[in-house]
């Protein structure tokens, strides 16, 4: 194996790695659409019903600036 040949070897498994590790990464942040409501009943537990829908949730009661 020449010297071109092996440089070329070793940056494209460099860079397949920094890809591998970006997808990873991405991955892991993400959420899929079927764990949506599941991420929505750990963040309102008292609410899952109405928050999925927003009927029962009224944002401007909240605020505290009146």
């Amino acid at each position: 194996m020449n010297r071109n040949r092996r440089l070329f070897v070793i940056i494209f498994l460099a860079f397949l790695f920094v890809v591998i590790l970006i997808t990873i990464d991405m991955a892991r942040r993400t959420t899929a659409p079927w764990n949506r409501r599941k991420q929505v009943e750990r963040a309102l537990p008292g609410e899952t019903q109405s928050a999925v829908d927003g009927t029962a949730i009224d944002t401007t009661d909240l605020d505290t600036l009146r």
